[in-house]
């Protein structure tokens, strides 16, 4: 019973700021006649103002806009590339503030982009691991093997986690070092949507803790399994 409990009340902290997020988001999303531009549009003008050579700007599918290290680019979903709406001027500046931090060689960013090539694949290995644990030990029964897989497999599946804590502060510093200093001293909008702009980066963040949440989540089903 207890167990079931714990259960709910992580998937209400996981899943709950996604909903959050996904509403301001929307709520915001409403084209506005009196901004200069799209996000699209300036995101492109501040790669040229910070002089960043070899960014480039581009539409990607809808929920993933990101910045892309490898190739340079900053991808923005429609709505947010084509868009005039406090949403998408403030998700542009976002995504240009992690390629400001490229620029400027902002290590956590560095670190991220390195680990999470690793994580990726290591994560598939530590999900074979555990999977194959129980074959393991029936067919080796040898103890210290089994342990050796044991630790292997949760080590590996700790990388997720270790992913995420490391991508707050990437994230946190491309909104709130980086995008809002940028929107308010170059006046992209109204000094009264500041508090507006500040509230969306904030749900942006939160999709990265609940992703954090999800992992611990993912950790403590395999916990549970091996627990059987």
């Amino acid at each position: 019973m207890l167990a079931a409990i714990v259960v709910i009340l992580i998937l209400c902290i996981v899943f709950l700021p996604q909903f959050w997020v996904q509403h301001v988001i929307k709520k915001y999303n409403q084209p506005i006649e009196g901004l200069p531009g799209t996000g699209g549009e300036l995101a492109q003008h501040l790669v040229n103002r910070f002089e960043i050579n070899g960014v480039s700007v581009e539409q990607t599918e809808p929920g993933n806009d990101h910045y892309d290290p490898e190739s340079k680019s900053i991808r923005l979903s429609e709505d947010n590339y084509t868009g005039k709406s406090l949403t998408a001027i403030t998700i542009a500046a976002h995504e240009f503030g992690h390629a400001l931090q490229h620029h400027t060689d902002y290590q956590p960013l560095i670190l991220r982009t390195r680990l999470a090539k690793f994580a990726a694949a290591a994560e598939k290995i530590a999900s074979f691991i555990l999977v194959s644990l129980p074959f393991a030990i029936i067919l080796v029964k040898v103890p210290i093997f089994s342990i050796i897989m044991l630790l292997a497999g949760l080590t590996i599946m700790c990388l997720p986690i270790i992913l995420h804590l490391i991508t707050l502060p990437v994230e946190f510093d491309a909104s709130f070092n980086k995008a809002l200093p940028i929107l308010n001293e170059g006046q992209y909008i109204p000094e009264s949507a500041m508090p507006i702009a500040r509230q969306i980066l904030r749900a942006a963040a939160m999709t990265y803790i609940a992703a954090s949440l999800a992992s611990l989540l993912n950790f403590y089903r395999w916990m549970a399994i091996l627990r059987r």
